[in-house]
């Protein structure tokens, strides 16, 4: 599903002069090849689609937040795999963008969401909340806004949902760069979520079966 978030509010900030960390690197050309012909660069020349002009600058990072990049539902906030009810994980996302002269930024986004259900899971469905915040590059939120992914397992303990969303960022000039912003994806996650997150836990089985399912530490 594709959905549109423009942001209700004007950057005023600087342009920074920052590499396009979406590039690849540059390889130098030349050399030969065991005939003496002259080789052929291994970087393949960077083509624009028909109609589609460069960028005024480089795009936004987008990224996930570690500590609300998956989501574990713990009966009684209790680490034991017999206690998981609903699962999630968000395991990518790719984007592009496009701005000139003084447009707005416009990002496109597709998360790739993959969803579970633990033993203590009740029902075949489930609407997940996820939020995606625009930020001033390392400062402070300019935009935040959460989203429902209802979710159909059909019968399955788990499935992958694709969740597409759209990007508006109004800039206060042309030389307002792409750079100064980066965007944030995560799940809607209560405190004890994102503490169980941010230590990496993940559940083993104990394999002398004394404590089954208990959480560890990577």
């Amino acid at each position: 599903m594709r959905r549109v978030l423009a942001l209700a509010f004007v950057a005023a900030v600087s342009l920074a002069v920052l590499p396009d960390t979406a590039q690849a690197q540059s390889r130098p050309e030349g050399g030969q090849n065991a005939d003496g012909s002259p080789a052929q660069s291994q970087q393949r020349a960077r083509t624009l689609p028909l109609g589609r002009q460069a960028n005024a600058g480089p795009c936004p990072i987008v990224r996930i937040l570690y500590d609300a990049a998956r989501y574990v539902e713990l009966a009684d906030n209790r680490a034991l795999a017999a206690n998981v009810g609903y699962t999630g994980e968000i395991e990518g996302v790719n984007s592009d963008c496009r701005y000139r002269d003084d447009d707005p930024i416009v990002v496109d986004t597709n998360m790739l969401f993959t969803l579970g259900k633990g033993p203590s899971a009740q029902g075949d469905a489930r609407t997940y909340r996820y939020w995606v915040a625009v930020t001033s590059r390392d400062t402070a939120v300019l935009a935040k806004q959460y989203f429902d992914l209802p979710v159909q397992f059909d019968g399955e303990d788990r499935t992958s949902v694709s969740e597409s969303q759209t990007i508006v960022i109004p800039r206060a000039n042309a030389q307002t760069s792409g750079a100064n912003f980066e965007i944030l994806i995560g799940f809607d996650v209560t405190p004890e979520m994102a503490e169980f997150n941010r230590v990496g836990s993940r559940f083993c089985v104990d394999a002398t079966g004394t404590s089954p399912g208990t959480c560890i530490n990577r």
